[in-house]
């Protein structure tokens, strides 16, 4: 190998190349440049806040070739991290860069325990540096990284994580801070997304000594969840029912519009689920749910609150932390909504926030004694014509949200007086009021007005309200019982048939007993006719007596005639409630039937989803009401800030509406008019595209031949043709 000890001592990128590729024949140079970098050292050492070139370039030599001569250079990490702890704060910007990034080069070859270099680097987040700052910053995230990259190093991660919590609660206000973001930023990378950490953030909530700590923590767990590798196939158009399948159950029936109308609202309650399948969760469910003791963190944050004095943009993420808290996990703190209501009014300012706050901390375990003055606070201060449509319209949305979370707060009263509003002169609140009103089809229907209730369909005859504390624990699947008919037809459909059958022969039963009770009590009308008659053929006395008596039988029969009808309306009360509890009991013991008979596939479950649409669709008895099915949708853990402003209005029709809603149209859309169709644009025009430039008065004599000539002027015009003819003969 060709040496050139000549160029070496003053060239050391080329040294550094040569040692790498054999480190043992270059021992001597390196021992060379060794030498130099200790002498430069003392002399540096005198003078640290002037900037050492030399320094700088033997410094990243030493760190390159490190791995080669470990031995040698055993002592020259903690070199490095002597000077940074001694002298940090005078240092040059410059060499102090340097000195990181030689450190960071020697973890990179292993050469460094990570903690050892975490702990520096927070010593080095006092230096009033910005750029060092968020260089280091960078630099532990990738560090933690790549730490973890193939799998979890969880001895290094216990160890960092220990260090972070400790510097979390440093009295360091920036160190504390980058604690808060690195562990923050870690997790939404995936890479530290186990409950220790959370926990760890959580801390970060109660943080007085800087209040930049508590919002970052607070905001930590409002935020979004990470990009997770969500499954793909589970979500697929595979697992959505075929709408085929739904739609063969009426391919043979009469056609009529009736049917045509519930096959359109089958389509769209299957385009609706498709949809909320599709749909991904937008909110940090892990980060909430990997809290050790939410009550107990839940109670602390709103004592918090209610003790300092903070921002009120503080307090608005803070009350909203709590109220999630509640609402995810069931918790009970009831103090929260007396405080809460104190601030809902229209006036206030974030009041919808507020009102997606209470909605938030509504469960079914709320004692509904509790909920009910909130409940009364927003019909009084919102539902009124006082206040304007909108306000009004958002007050139904969050009394909307707030019953679809905990039912049993509203009473029948102030139910059926808030669906008066059905039919408001504005758009918005009628459609808010609508809304509750399908709320509690869903829920309750016995609560609404009989007229609002709608046409009862095989899913709500099947509803059974729950009470306060009670939870429905099925042992089957719902809707399995319609597997009992797929051997026989591959249509899904529900036997519905039977059931109004059943119906009918009921209303017969009815319909033969009230025949009777007529008969009977006319026969006894002509009874005492008959007895009236005969009666007259006696003498006076007996008359009157007889009058008398007429009398107070028919007193007696009438009243009797009303408790016969009042027992006729509870008989048939009986009969509808043991025909709904015999359906729902026939129901049920299929679906446990096939449950435990039968291992369901995939596309049994598909099977099972189309008929439990149609069940929606599906009236249950000719009755009428109004037809308007309703969908059974899950509710979501939080509440969504659009649920409660959604209010429904008219587009504007003035001209400038128009005019913006023309131009916006015109956009990226091709130039209207002529479009010339020639293959060459240079090409020369025909005399019919020339005629539409020229002027008026050149073309208007040819304008009138095209006007329909009279008998007259085609015989003077056949003339002169044909004496034009003549005379060229």
């Amino acid at each position: 190998m060709v040496r050139h000890n000549n160029q070496l001592p003053d060239n050391l990128p080329q040294l550094q190349n040569l040692i790498k590729r054999d480190p043992e024949s270059y021992k001597e140079e390196f021992l060379q440049q060794y030498n130099h970098y200790k002498s430069t050292l003392e002399v540096f050492r005198l003078t640290p806040e002037k900037y050492n070139k030399s320094l700088d370039e033997l410094v990243m030599f030493l760190a390159q070739v490190a791995q080669c001569f470990t031995t040698e250079l055993v002592n020259y990490p903690q070199e490095l991290i002597d000077i940074l702890k001694s002298c940090n704060r005078i240092l040059d910007p410059d060499m102090r860069m340097i000195f990181c990034k030689a450190l960071i080069l020697l973890r990179s070859k292993n050469l460094i325990d990570p903690t050892a270099l975490l702990s520096l680097f927070f010593e080095l987040l006092n230096c009033e540096d910005k750029s060092l700052r968020q260089f280091l910053r960078d630099h532990i995230i990738n560090d933690i990284k790549n730490v973890n990259v193939k799998h979890k190093n969880m001895k290094v991660n216990t160890a960092l994580q220990n260090f972070m919590f400790k510097e979390l609660q440093n009295s360091s206000a920036r160190a504390a801070k980058m604690a808060a973001d690195i562990m923050i930023e870690l997790y939404n990378k995936n890479i530290w997304n186990d409950a220790k950490t959370v926990n760890v953030i959580a801390t970060g909530c109660f943080s007085r000594s800087n209040v930049k700590i508590m919002v970052a923590c607070l905001k930590f767990f409002l935020g979004k969840d990470p990009d997770e590798k969500n499954s793909d196939d589970s979500d697929s158009d595979d697992d959505v029912p075929d709408l085929k399948k739904v739609l063969l159950a009426n391919k043979f029936n009469k056609k009529s519009k009736k049917r045509d109308k519930e096959l359109k609202k089958a389509k769209q309650l299957m385009v609706k689920t498709k949809k909320k399948k599709s749909k991904a969760p937008q909110f940090n469910f892990s980060a909430l749910h990997l809290i050790y003791d939410p009550q107990d963190f839940a109670e602390k944050l709103f004592k918090q609150v209610e003790k300092n004095n903070d921002r009120f943009e503080v307090k608005l993420m803070s009350l909203d932390v709590v109220s999630r808290l509640i609402g995810i996990h069931n918790l009970l703190i009831l103090n929260f909504y007396p405080y809460i209501q104190r601030f809902l009014q229209p006036h206030q300012r974030e009041v919808t926030k507020l009102l997606q706050f209470v909605a938030q901390a509504s469960h079914e375990l709320v004692p509904p004694e509790n909920l009910t003055p909130v409940l009364m606070t927003l019909a009084n201060n919102f539902v009124t014509e006082r206040n304007s449509s909108d306000v009004m319209a958002i007050g139904l949305n969050a009394i909307r949200e707030m019953c679809s979370r905990c039912p049993l707060v509203m009473n029948e009263d102030l139910l059926q007086d808030l669906t008066m509003y059905k039919n408001y002169r504005e758009r918005s609140v009628m459609m808010a009021a609508r809304s509750l009103i399908s709320l509690y089809r869903n829920v309750m229907p016995e609560m609404l007005h009989k007229k609002d209730r709608g046409r009862p369909t095989e899913a709500t005859i099947a509803l059974e309200p729950l009470k306060y504390g009670e939870v429905d624990v099925k042992d089957f699947v719902p809707g399995a019982e319609t597997l009992l008919n797929a051997s026989k037809n591959d249509d899904i459909e529900i036997d519905s048939e039977n059931t109004e059958d059943d119906d009918d022969e009921w209303i017969d039963v009815s319909g033969s007993e009230d025949e009777n009770d007529d008969a009977s009590e006319d026969d006894g009308d002509d009874d005492d006719d008959d007895g009236d008659q005969n009666e007259e053929k006696g003498d006076e006395n007996e008359v009157d007596e007889q009058k008398g008596g007429v009398k107070k039988r028919m007193k007696k029969q009438k009243r009797t005639k009303l408790d016969r009808k009042r027992e006729k309306m509870q008989r048939l009360l009986r009969m509808k409630k043991v025909k709904k509890e015999e359906f729902t009991a026939e129901k049920k013991e299929k679906a446990a039937l096939i449950s435990v008979e039968r291992l369901l596939t995939d596309e049994d479950f598909k099977k099972i989803d189309s008929a439990l649409i149609k069940q929606q669709v599906t009236p249950h008895a000719a009755k009428r009401g109004i037809k308007r099915p309703f969908a059974n949708e899950e509710k979501d853990e939080l509440v969504k800030l659009g649920d409660i402003e959604n209010i429904y209005k008219k587009r504007k029709h003035d001209k400038q509406a128009r005019m913006e809603s023309i131009e916006k149209g015109r956009e990226d859309r091709v130039k209207f008019g002529y479009k010339d169709g020639r293959q060459n644009p240079l090409c020369s025009k025909t005399n019919r595209e020339k005629k539409k430039t020229k002027a008026y008065q050149m073309v208007k004599h040819k304008i009138k031949t095209k006007v329909k000539r009279s008998f007259k002027d085609k015989q003077i015009a056949l003339r002169n043709h044909l004496l034009k003819i003549k005379r060229m003969k």
